[in-house]
């Protein structure tokens, strides 16, 4: 299967591409320079999902049977003040990706967020859920949905959510650096969501879009909307005691309004995995399992 990762300097494409590196044909697309161990083992190429004239040409020359569009501007609180940016990435952007798909008829799998949510409900969100996105960046990804159900047949979208991994900036990175410079952190305790590995995450995603079955029939069945998270729920509060587990540093719960960030987050954003439940697949593991591995990864790698 010849497979196209966008984003693939990112902290899940780095992960996508390690899972799939076997038995694909793996093209590597991002605006970002790529780290040589990449360029050595895969076709990459650099260039911006918002160009749409290029994005349309190299698309459809390397004619994938599969895109997996991880590519997005994520600066939730950036997005605020560069809603012009956040629109030609995540949306127009995705647009780009979608037409040249379209024009051989390629699958896409998009990977969205929980925030498309306004976080109200109270109880975790399904599939069919309407969303309601509050902020900029939410609207932004929301969009992208739109655009790839107005496009496209063959496609996948999965919404995700609080993710972390070994090649990119994320909370437990950020917790961590804080407990190192300080004796206690504040961290907020009126959101909850599902932490989720970005390792898992592409495992899931991998099978999902079928790598290991040829039959574009059997994928057929499996195209819609996904929530794919690590089980479990908690705050953010909760995520950060878990990974200061034993340390020693205090962890002060505080309030959003306390916190009083530029972009309105959802309270709720728990993502139940509805579908991949009813389609009869074991959950992923629970967060705190994944999050165990991860930290002895990181600490292996320093």
């Amino acid at each position: 299967m010849r497979i196209l990762i966008t984003g693939a300097c990112g902290m899940l494409g780095r992960d996508l591409a390690e899972v799939l590196s076997e038995g694909q044909e793996l093209y590597l697309l991002d605006r970002e320079t790529f780290p040589p161990f990449l360029t050595s083992q895969f076709s990459t190429l650099n260039l911006d999902i918002t160009d749409s004239e290029n994005i349309y040409k190299e698309v459809t020359r390397i004619n994938p049977d599969v895109v997996i569009h991880a590519a997005a501007y994520t600066d939730v609180d950036g997005s605020e003040t560069n809603r012009d940016l956040a629109f030609r990435v995540n949306a127009l952007g995705t647009r780009n990706i979608a037409l040249a798909c379209q024009r051989f008829d390629a699958e896409l799998l998009y990977v969205s967020t929980d925030f498309v949510f306004d976080g109200e409900k109270g109880v975790p969100y399904l599939e069919f859920d309407r969303p309601n996105p509050q902020s900029i960046y939410a609207k932004s990804k929301y969009w992208g949905e739109l655009y790839i159900s107005a496009l496209l047949n063959r496609s996948y979208i999965v919404r995700t959510s609080w993710l972390f991994g070994k090649n990119g900036e994320n909370f437990v990175t950020k917790v961590l650096n804080l407990a190192k410079e300080k004796e206690e952190i504040e961290v907020v305790n009126d959101q909850t969501g599902c932490p989720t590995y970005t390792k898992d995450l592409a495992q899931a995603i991998a099978r999902l879009i079928g790598a290991e079955r040829r039959n574009s029939s059997a994928r057929a069945s499996l195209y819609g909307i996904w929530h794919i998270t690590n089980s479990g729920q908690c705050s953010w509060h909760e995520f950060a005691t878990e990974i200061l587990r034993n340390s020693g540093v205090r962890i002060k719960p505080i309030t959003s309004e306390e916190l009083n960030r530029p972009a309105k987050r959802p309270k709720f954003s728990v993502l139940e995995n509805g579908v991949w439940k009813l389609q009869g697949w074991k959950p992923l593991r629970h967060w705190k399992e994944a999050l165990k591995d991860y930290l002895k990864e990181i600490t292996v790698a320093q």
